[in-house]
């Protein structure tokens, strides 16, 4: 296998990768909360993870990733606070809960096959594992991990030597009832505590509840990627990705259930993806109108050009959307596609070099092996493209290279129209270039090609004749 190496969350440094079984990856990836649709932001994260695997598969492992759809459970405050985000989404559509859910969740794929996202192995909804659930919470109360309050049953950070085991916090960063609608939670014996299961006590009117040992409610939003990731993937992982505010509670509280659970270590790798933001700070869905991949659509933009803008930056670094920016890489696209288009149709050139295709795969490998740099492996595609080497060998470059970048290079691209006096002047040049060589005047005839190429019209002998493209 190829090394790579990313930063863990965990250790807070780059590691080289070593999975739990040799050959094979176990990844699972925090899904969506299917209430409304997902902001770009959102999707920022599913791309670069969709990177991670892609990459992990070109490197030479078998990978099997799992993705949950969060689809009760997750109230407005990732901190059990709130109201429950599917009963706003239901209320705002006047929908069931199921109906805003099958909604929202056909919307997310949509815009993944959009971006080329690759559809996860595994894709479980949170209420198809309520059973799962309810036995996770019957162990940890058991142990003495839990307790029961108010109805609801908590999770009991104090028992734990390490809590804050992803983040530098501390039980005193933690702000208690911070906004003037919040109630502090009465029933946690710390304020660190989290819910494992509601009762009626927090919603009397809560569309989606379930019998249990403790009563009649829902679980709590923190324990289903435990419980999912267990289900498909065992009780060791070898990656768990999501986006930075996931790290606390979220991935935290995941960590303190499933280790006092299991008994043991449950996760190696924590990848976690920075923010898209706009000059007025982090992207989010409260602020009204909020982008999404449709409205890009809409103003004009293929989804894959906000793909491209996304991996000309780093995982690891906020990145700032402006309309700006996307114009200038929708023209870089553009132009990349025409490139590729034109290496294709001049693809018949020769034989694949492969000491050249070897050598520009190793770099490429070499690049999304260092923390996934996708701007290093695009510099490398278009090093490829420049390259003094045969169409041939650059065309298969294209190929084998967007099985991980995923920006359908190998499409066809309309040609555009040519004026009847730019057509009679090439075919004039061809005629004169075609006599020079005729006459044995190779001089003329390079010059003629070199003035063509000038203005990015590039000649090609054929043995029926000479043939050009306009690039």
């Amino acid at each position: 296998m190829s090394r790579i190496k990313f930063y863990n969350t965990m250790t807070k440094k780059v590691e080289e990768f070593v999975p739990n079984v040799e050959g094979k990856v176990s990844l699972y990836t925090c899904g969506p909360t299917v209430y409304h649709f997902a902001h770009i932001g959102n999707l920022r994260c599913y791309i670069m993870e969709d990177i991670l695997d892609r990459t992990l598969r070109y490197a030479g492992y078998d990978v099997k990733r799992v993705m949950n759809i969060t689809d009760v459970g997750h109230l407005t405050s990732d901190a059990d606070t709130g109201d429950d985000k599917m009963v706003e989404g239901a209320k705002r559509e006047h929908k069931t809960v199921m109906e805003i859910a099958k909604y929202y969740t056909d919307a997310f794929f949509s815009d993944c096959e959009k971006l080329n996202i690759r559809r996860p192995d595994v894709i479980e909804p949170a209420t198809n594992c309520i059973p799962e659930f309810i036995h996770m919470i019957e162990v940890l109360l058991e142990k003495g991990y839990a307790y029961k309050a108010g109805e609801n049953i908590y999770f009991d950070t104090s028992k734990l030597d390490k809590y804050y085991t992803l983040t530098n916090s501390s039980d005193d960063d933690l702000m208690v009832a911070v906004r003037d609608d919040v109630d502090e939670d009465v029933n946690k014996r710390n304020k660190a505590d989290f819910v494992l299961w509601f009762t009626k006590s927090k919603f009397e009117d809560q569309a989606l509840k379930w019998d249990s040992p403790w009563g009649v409610g829902y679980p709590g939003w923190h324990i289903e990627c435990s419980c999912i990731s267990m289900k498909h993937l065992g009780e060791k992982l070898d990656i768990h990705c999501g986006g930075i505010d996931n790290i606390f509670p979220h991935h935290t509280n995941e960590i303190a259930q499933s280790e006092s659970f299991l008994g043991h270590k449950w996760c190696n790798y924590w990848f976690h993806v920075h923010h898209l933001n706009e000059k007025g700070g982090k992207m989010s869905k409260s602020k009204g109108e909020f982008l999404t991949v449709s409205l890009l659509e809409s103003k004009g933009y293929d989804p894959i050009v906000y793909r491209m803008f996304c991996l000309q930056s780093h995982y690891r670094k906020p990145l700032e959307f402006s309309y700006d920016v996307m114009d200038n890489m929708k023209s870089a696209y553009e132009k990349l596609l025409k490139t590729a288009a034109r290496i294709k149709e001049n693809a018949n050139d020769g034989e694949v070099d492969n000491g050249v295709f070897a050598s520009f795969k190793d770099r490429f490998l070499d690049a999304l092996g260092n923390d996934f740099n996708t701007s290093m492996a695009l510099t490398v595609l278009y090093e490829a493209l420049k390259a003094d080497t045969n169409n041939a060998t650059k065309y298969a470059i294209i190929k084998d290279f967007d099985t991980v970048l995923c920006l359908n290079l190998d499409k066809e691209v309309e040609k555009e129209g040519i004026d009847s006096e730019l057509e009679a002047y090439i075919l004039k040049k061809i005629e004169e270039r075609k006599e020079a060589k005729k006459n044995k005047d190779f001089a003329t005839a390079d010059a003629i090609r070199d003035e063509l190429a000038a203005k990015g019209i590039v000649l090609k002998d054929t043995r029926e004749g000479t043939t050009y493209t306009i690039g």
